[in-house]
């Protein structure tokens, strides 16, 4: 049997163990690649992945949101949300406020400045994307988005207690 590209890119003698090791590891090597590209792209623009995220988010929603609506919008998890926004908060990238209601919610707000950093980033993010994905063809593009979401059910079912 032939060695796949994976298996002869990790100098791996033995064939994987299953298919689903290798589509795992697979997966895990296309994430690393694509992570180091996109980290790369916004320490450029002064910001971490997770950052960009939290600004994406208040300004896709255009108004204040409670910092633990943004953590359960993440793409990735943020377990510390309050250190992250704490960094953008000293960025002069968003404001925050306690609700009037319920002191124990804080409404965070996206700054002029951060708006303008991402008007900035859009053209070059957009960029970067084509560059790291789009050598493949729309319907290849949707049936990956597709088969994505289909492997991370099990873990998004088991993580909410659901079978």
């Amino acid at each position: 049997m032939a060695s796949s590209r994976l298996q002869r890119q990790l100098k791996k003698k033995k064939p994987f163990d299953s298919p689903e090791q290798e589509a795992n590891l697979n997966i895990l090597r296309t994430n690393d690649r694509f992570e180091n590209r996109l980290g790369k792209f916004f320490r450029e623009y002064g910001l971490t992945a997770s950052q960009y995220n939290v600004l994406r988010i208040l300004r896709g929603e255009g108004k204040p949101l409670p910092s633990l609506e943004i953590a359960g919008r993440m793409v990735q998890v943020v377990p510390a949300i309050t250190g992250l926004i704490d960094r953008l908060e000293k960025q002069e990238l968003v404001t925050r406020k306690r609700c009037s209601k319920d002191r124990r919610v804080v409404y965070v707000e996206i700054t002029d400045k951060a708006l303008e950093i991402l008007s900035q980033m859009d053209k070059p993010l957009a960029k970067l994307h084509r560059e790291l994905i789009g050598h493949l063809s729309p319907q290849e593009l949707k049936e990956l988005s597709r088969l994505l979401e289909k492997a991370r059910q099990s873990v998004e079912n088991n993580a909410t207690g659901a079978s």
